[in-house]
């Protein structure tokens, strides 16, 4: 396949993501952003397609016959968009003029209750560093209680000793 034209089709990009694959979902943490990322069931159908191979309008196609529901290619690039967004593709792909200004929430207004639960979502949150993730603190820092002070140092007088 000509290069040019692959850059047309979604890839999941490969390197410096730790990638779950449930049942339901997928969970990825881009270690090079530390960040995690879960994809809801539509979302993670979609991902899974997102070979470099595979058009937009065959990944519907594909994933509209997985869900025994209707799924529209406005869904599909809705994903495509987050995965984008998230640097979570190889490249960014060019949206189509009508999905670039698309809110999930314009799209489930415009679908419905019952549609909206097909809608592709990406949550995300930021994980904390080493140095963030640390719940005590180390002397000499300001504390109010005992159990704020890493062990064996204990809060007196309003600081860690």
């Amino acid at each position: 396949m000509n290069k040019s034209l692959t850059r047309n089709f979604p890839r999941k990009r490969q390197r410096g993501l730790i990638v779950e694959d449930l049942s339901d979902e997928v969970l990825i943490y881009d270690l090079d952003r530390d960040k995690a990322h879960c994809l809801n069931h539509t979302a993670a159908l979609v991902w899974r397609q997102c070979d470099g191979r595979t058009g937009v309008k065959a990944i519907a196609n594909r994933v509209q016959s997985e869900l025994n529901a209707c799924l529209s290619e406005e869904m599909v690039w809705s994903a495509i968009k987050q995965f984008g967004t998230l640097h979570l593709l190889e490249h960014r792909l060019s949206l189509p003029p009508q999905i670039v200004n698309v809110t999930r929430r314009k799209m489930m207004r415009d679908l419905g209750i019952g549609a909206a639960l097909a809608v592709p979502l990406v949550t995300s949150i930021v994980s904390p560093t080493a140095v963030q993730a640390k719940s005590c603190k180390d002397p000499p820092a300001a504390c109010s209680g005992i159990t704020e002070c890493c062990p064996p140092s204990t809060c007196i007088n309003g600081h860690c000793q």
